[in-house]
């Protein structure tokens, strides 16, 4: 680190689940908005089971096109990465495909309702874990996504209303049933991405095979079911012996699964993003930098700074030369010019972002002093590394 009292020097070698792992020194790694990449997987099933695909994508594996029926499964916090690291879940080894790209940021609100969609966050507009917003009761709040709560205001769902802010038809607006826990699909996210969709709730995981079973015996095409297991795990204790506990479970998890399905009915899985293990807690601001800024927004690994008018070259210089060494620094414009969020963003949403982001390259992340639970965190999310942007996709057809 460069400079601030507050900071911390962050070794070259680090931890992870107890081996040593080189730090995270890479480009960002974009999202494949064109092709493979978590935006398209719904289009895809939806036109393989309308039989509007004459040709499939050469992300999804070919068995697909003879399924009759699809179960669309999403393992919250599942990445390639630590798949591959540990070898588990092992039934995945039994499967045709391999991985694709998450969006940006790899973030569950952003994730999730692209994967709903079909669209890059620069559409649907839900654009991180804590946003930006404008509402009649609080100007310019910070609205946390998944809770649909301002910081200032409290429950928004009476005046930001989950189908302004996020417009778009789930599931290419097919009628498809969604196991979810129990819990879930009352909440304002869930009104935003999955809207008008049959939600199903489960208490406990084992009741997962079971809702899948029943769907399948009624004749559903689709179904779409999640599990959050693996990140809740990951952001209680990190990337270690209960994470490793946490995949053997999905391991189970996944083969019960496979067992309710009929002939000709797959089994797709895929996830929202990967992980990151972190050493520390999240990092606080200089508060050279903290007298720059009105407001902060994002997450800890993907931290939008609002400046004060007139600062913004002067915030970015500092952010630059304060973090510069542990995340990538850029500006809201370059990030929309790069197509970080996907092309063809407009105004209302753009309005949504920051003037600066921190997006972390090294295992640390960046502490919001109005949401300080986060800091607490020991797995993280949020960045462009291939730890947290690639996510599997990998398809079993029963016979």
């Amino acid at each position: 680190m460069r400079a601030g009292g507050s900071l911390v020097a962050i070794q070259s070698v680090l931890s992870y689940a107890g081996e040593p792992m080189m730090s995270i020194l890479e480009e960002p790694m974009m999202p494949s908005y064109e092709g493979a990449c978590l935006s398209n997987v719904v289009p895809e099933l939806v036109g393989l089971l309308s039989g509007q695909h004459h040709d499939v994508a050469s992300f999804v594996p070919k068995c697909l096109s003879e399924a009759n029926q699809i179960v669309l499964l999403v393992i919250d916090g599942l990445g390639w990465q630590q798949i591959q690291r540990y070898e588990s879940p092992a039934t995945l080894g039994e499967m045709e495909g391999g991985w694709i790209t998450t969006v940006a940021p790899s973030t569950t609100a952003a994730a999730l309702t692209s994967l709903a969609t079909g669209l890059p966050p620069s559409k649907h507009g839900l654009v991180g874990y804590r946003v930006k917003m404008h509402t009649p009761s609080a100007s310019d709040d910070v609205m946390n996504v998944l809770r649909w709560k301002g910081a200032l205001a409290g429950d928004v769902r009476s005046t930001m209303s989950p189908s302004v802010l996020q417009p778009y038809a789930p599931f290419m607006a097919m009628d498809v049933p969604v196991l979810t826990r129990e819990g879930f699909g009352y909440t304002g996210f869930t009104a935003a991405h999955l809207r008008g969709l049959r939600i199903i709730p489960w208490k406990v995981p084992s009741s997962i095979p079971l809702g899948i079973q029943s769907l399948l015996d009624s004749g559903e095409r689709l179904i779409y079911a999640y599990y959050d297991g693996v990140d809740k795990v990951a952001h209680s204790y990190g990337i270690g012996e209960h994470y490793l506990s946490e995949l053997e479970y999905v391991d189970y998890l996944i083969a019960s699964i496979m067992d309710t399905l009929p002939s000709g009915a797959a089994l797709v899985i895929t996830a929202d993003h990967g992980q990151v293990h972190m050493d520390g807690p999240a990092m606080e601001l200089d508060t050279t930098l903290l007298e720059m800024i009105e407001l902060i927004s994002g997450e800890g690994r993907f931290r939008w700074l609002h400046g004060r008018d007139g600062a913004i070259r002067e915030l970015y210089d500092t952010a630059e030369y304060l973090y510069g060494d542990v995340a990538w620094i850029i500006t809201r414009d370059q990030m929309l010019d790069e197509g970080w969020l996907g092309p063809g963003i407009n105004n209302d949403i753009a309005a949504r972002l920051g003037d600066v982001a921190l997006v972390a390259r090294e295992p640390v992340a960046f502490m919001d002093p109005a949401d300080v639970g986060e800091s607490r965190l020991k797995g993280r999310h949020g960045s462009l590394t291939r730890e947290e942007m690639m996510v599997p996709f990998v398809t079993y057809l029963s016979e």
